[in-house]
């Protein structure tokens, strides 16, 4: 059964962003493409198909900062851009890899995304570099600093380059916790088909994000520390005493 529920909603996924891309796209001959209308259509296909079609379940908590901002967030499955872009309009950075799924991409690159080779110096150079210049065109940009998913109890090792990018720039840091009540919502192996299946073939997966204070300084020590140290305070708090009712499901 569970199989059958998640190729239901696989098809689902599928048509809802093949049609709504498809008529985003063709809109644009006369309306312009805008971060506000890429926004717009991310959100909404979220709110109308993405996550009921999921089947999820979510709490947010917190709200985006006034102003242009590196938002950074533990990893914890593929669908933590779902959850995030619910209340977050953000360029995301993303693995290079998930430029080769097809509509995927499309969908992602329509609505802001950075993609970068993190095996390759010249392209973490070029992300960090559109980075930069997203936040000085008053964007803001999504990162998952860990590098790859974890199903820790707190989070693994960030990567220090958003924080020195931010102090070196003036930027601002807002940390960002994602959490999911089952373990099978975990991505801890196998393909990206294999942990949708693995996700999706339950009924519903409950998550909760938690936005945190604007973190500002030139020690991108200091704005490393607190981010990691709010991340994990948070991630605790919100594993405890987790309940299905306050979702009203």
């Amino acid at each position: 059964m569970g199989k059958v529920l998640a190729i239901i909603r696989l098809l689902v996924i599928v048509v809802s962003m093949a049609i709504m891309l498809g008529l985003y796209l063709l809109t644009r001959v006369v309306l312009p493409h805008t971060d506000r209308s890429s926004f717009r259509l991310r959100r909404r296909w979220i709110r109308w198909f993405g996550k009921p079609g999921l089947g999820l379940r979510t709490i947010v908590e917190g709200s985006m900062a006034d102003g242009p901002a590196i938002y950074v967030c533990n990893h914890r499955s593929f669908s933590d851009p779902v959850v995030n872009s619910m209340a977050i309009d953000a360029y995301i950075i993303a693995k290079a890899e998930i430029a080769s799924y097809p509509l995927i991409n499309k969908g992602a690159e329509t609505t802001g995304i950075i993609w970068v080779d993190r095996h390759n110096r010249d392209s973490r150079l070029a992300t960090r570099q559109a980075m930069i210049d997203a936040i000085a065109a008053g964007r803001n940009i999504l990162v998952y600093p860990e590098g790859t998913v974890s199903n820790k109890q707190t989070i693994l090792e960030y990567k220090r380059g958003p924080f020195k990018t931010a102090a070196q720039n003036n930027i601002t840091i807002i940390p960002v916790a994602i959490e999911y009540r089952d373990t099978r919502d975990l991505w801890v192996t196998g393909g990206l088909m294999q942990q949708y299946f693995r996700q999706f073939g339950k009924f519903r997966t409950y998550a909760k994000m938690r936005i945190g204070p604007p973190l500002a300084s030139t020690d991108d020590a200091y704005l490393y520390k607190e981010a990691v140290s709010w991340t994990q305070e948070a991630l605790l708090d919100m594993q405890t005493g987790w309940s299905r009712a306050k979702y009203g499901a």
